[in-house]
């Protein structure tokens, strides 16, 4: 009878110890990053999961095609729910720097929606999860993965921190029935500007179109040349921009409220300019435009601007922060809106009318007519400075405009 008790007690401890071994296991398992995954992996562990995606939440067709083409695709295809947050880049880094500095591991962030300066800021404060980029298939199938647009962003080398989602060029959009005058420098801009007094104005820095905009006018009156390669020096940079920060204050006195204030976002210059306060807004998406105008969100007179001597172009781009609860989650995301599908969904003004990242090349010709042949290029363009150029223009700008009486 003893030796019966022993031998069930030790066939207990056998399976009790197994079963220890399995849950440190399983439990090791889980804790395993995406990063140690291969994409079969990364798949099965995103089924029936949430994916929060955070970004810019201003454009309401944008957000009405992510809130039911792409919220519908993935539960459909992959069961994974996608819950899509509207917040400016500035307050999700100020989340993402706060958990960090609190060691919070557990971040309520997924996605986030990138690029440039803020990209830069990410990186270097190590608040982004690691090199996932080259486990994607889509990314790997059907984008030009050696093209500078990709690898290198606002001159900090991306190293695979994150994804291309959509290209974006930078142009100022007006209203032809108020302004029939042809504007195609700054110099121009600058006359029509002056012939209607209150009708124009830009967000103020560091906004990013509004900055963008003050870039351009930095390109077309002192050449992108002369500006690309300075060093990172304030007062180097603040000379050969000088001409630049002169002409913001010629201008000012005919700004809207005589330039003492600005707009804080571009959505509200949006506003602004849908009420007719201004006959001028500004976007980094010019096929957008189409789409809003269509929905009555802007005047059907919106045209697009080109300046001759070119406009600021740029790629935007997905990450996964360093906390993400659902690392397997957000790149089953990311790897969906680099497909064939989104991207073609994308290009059509009625969704969003944002330009694709992907190569036409390495697109299968049955697929191509996936596309809208009906889009806007502006066809002059010129690249983005270095992230680190940004904030000390930007700095510039405040001193030298914003607070100059």
């Amino acid at each position: 009878m003893k030796k019966k008790l022993l031998s069930m007690l030790c066939i207990m401890l056998t399976i009790s110890v197994a079963l220890v071994g399995c849950s440190k296991k399983a439990e090791i398992a889980n804790n395993v990053t995406v990063l140690e995954s291969n994409y079969d992996e990364v798949l099965e562990k995103a089924k029936g999961t949430t994916v929060n995606f955070y970004g810019y939440g201003g454009n309401e067709v944008m957000n009405k095609w992510f809130d039911t083409y792409v919220v519908d695709q993935m539960k459909e295809k992959y069961d994974i729910t996608v819950k899509r947050v509207g917040m400016n880049i500035d307050e999700i880094l100020n989340q993402l720097l706060s958990d960090k500095q609190a060691n919070n591991e557990k971040g309520s962030i997924d996605v986030v929606w990138i690029n440039g300066e803020n990209f830069k800021t990410a990186k270097d404060s190590n608040l982004l999860l690691g090199s996932f980029v080259g486990k994607l298939p889509n990314f790997n199938d059907y984008v030009n993965t050696a093209s500078e647009d990709v690898t290198v962003d606002f001159g900090t080398e991306v190293e695979g921190l994150e994804a291309p989602w959509g290209k974006a060029q930078f142009t100022i959009a007006v209203n032809s029935d108020k302004v029939s005058q042809i504007i195609n420098d700054t110099k121009s801009l600058r006359e029509v500007i002056m012939a209607n007094p209150g009708k124009f104005t830009y967000p103020a820095l560091p906004d990013f179109t509004g900055s963008a905009f003050v870039r351009n006018v930095i390109y077309d009156i002192v050449g992108y040349e002369n500006v690309a390669n300075l060093p990172e020096d304030k007062e180097e940079v603040r000379k050969a921009i000088q001409p630049a920060m002169d002409y913001l204050n010629e201008i000012k006195p005919y700004l809207w409220n005589e330039g003492k204030t600005y707009p804080s976002t571009t959505s509200q210059l949006d506003n602004m300019y849908s009420d007719n306060e201004v006959y001028f807004t500004m976007t980094y998406s010019p096929n957008s435009l189409k789409g809003r105008m269509e929905s009555g969100e802007l005047s059907k007179d919106t045209e697009i601007i080109e300046f001759k001597n070119g406009n600021i172009s740029n790629t935007h781009f997905l990450t996964i922060p360093f906390n993400s609860q659902n690392q397997a989650g957000a790149m089953v995301l990311i790897d969906f809106l680099m497909s064939i599908d989104a991207q073609a969904s994308k290009t059509f003004t009625e969704n969003w009318g944002d330009t694709t990242v992907l190569d036409m090349d390495k697109v299968p010709a049955k697929d191509r007519s996936k596309f809208s042949s009906d889009s806007i290029t502006i066809k002059n363009s010129v690249p983005e400075l270095s992230a680190g150029m940004v904030p000390i223009i930007e700095e510039i700008w405040t001193e030298e405009v914003l607070e100059s009486e």
